[in-house]
Order: structure tokens, then C-alpha cells, then sequence
């Protein structure tokens, strides 16, 4: 979470709440679980590893001062680290969401080139999954363990093909998604 809140800060500096509003619109149902402190308390520890810097706004009268948090230039050096990353064998479905969502956004990265590095590994693992298939003796138990990760991976690539559609469909509406 850590990385997407800097490459929201990548776009403009922003209020914690604002923030907060952006993630949960960003993974729909499965930001309602979104802990209303986590983003403050990820705030600060970025603000301690000087990724942000926050500053005292001024502001309505029922919330005198409101604090804006914008990255340092250390924080847009780990945004643009984080967007080139690839995130596979565990990936986090979500992260990479918005992953693309904050590279859209922001114009750090091409959604869709993000996502073609990431088929580029998953098709790199699925080939060494399924040679370990076939490396397996008749017989051995580890090969429903290996098929399992065949599938998964498959399953992966599907989904990144869905995502490739829809960033490739969505052009400069990417900037609307934050």
C-alpha cells in the first residue's frame, strides 16, 4: 500500500483523507475493508523514511489545519522503481491494479507496458513450471503441485489479457481513474 499511496502523491500533493477516497474508489468493493486509519499511519511511516514530506494547509473552519503530503524526491525515485518492478510468483492482484491505475494516472509508465513485462515473466515461469512437469517421473505426487502452479499461471495470463484490453481501450481516459 505503501507504494501506491507515493504514486498517488506522484500526480499532486493531497490531504490523507483524499487519499483514502482515491484507493477505496480505485479497488471498488475490495477497498470497503480499508482500515480508515491504515493510510495515516502509512503516511507517517513514510514521512519517517523521507518519501513525503507534509506540510500544515489551511482550511475550513471546522478543519483549521489539514495536513498535505507530497513526495520528496526520494519518494518519486521509489515510484518509478515500484512501477517497473514485475511482481511475479506471488503477485497481489491489487497492487498491480494499481499499479496500472497510478501509472496511468500519473504518465510515469505505460499501463500497457507494465503489463507486457509482467506476461513477459509469467510466460518465462509457465515454461519452467511445465518443463518440471514433464522432468517428473511417472507417478510422482509433486506433478499435482506442478499443475496446480501451470494453472494458476495460465489463469494469470488470462487476467493480464483482460487487463491489456481494457488499459490499451482506455488511452488518456486513464487520468480520470485518480
Amino acid at each position: 500500500m505503501q507504494d501506491a499511496v507515493l504514486a498517488l502523491l506522484a500526480k499532486e500533493p493531497s490531504h490523507g483523507y483524499h487519499l483514502r477516497a482515491l484507493l477505496r474508489q480505485s479497488l471498488g468493493p475490495l477497498g470497503e475493508s480499508m482500515n480508515p486509519g491504515q493510510i495515516y499511519v502509512t503516511l507517517a511511516r513514510l514521512e519517517k523514511a523521507g518519501l513525503v514530506v507534509c506540510e500544515q494547509a489551511d482550511g475550513l473552519p471546522e478543519r483549521p489545519e489539514r495536513k498535505v503530503y507530497a513526495l520528496t524526491a526520494a519518494g518519486q525515485q521509489r515510484v518509478t522503481a515500484w512501477l517497473s518492478e514485475v511482481g511475479w510468483p506471488k503477485p497481489d492482484l491489487a497492487e498491480l491494479h494499481l499499479k496500472l491505475v497510478a501509472a496511468g494516472a500519473t504518465r510515469l509508465a505505460d499501463p500497457v507496458e507494465l503489463v507486457a513485462a509482467q506476461r513477459r515473466e509469467l510466460l518465462r515461469r509457465l515454461r519452467e513450471a511445465q518443463n518440471a512437469v514433464l522432468a517428473e517421473p511417472a507417478g510422482s505426487a509433486a506433478v499435482l503441485l506442478l499443475e496446480g502452479v501451470v494453472l494458476r499461471l495460465s489463469a494469470d495470463l488470462r487476467w493480464l489479457e483482460a487487463c491489456e484490453r481494457a488499459w490499451s481501450r482506455a488511452g488518456d481516459k486513464a487520468e480520470d481513474a485518480w
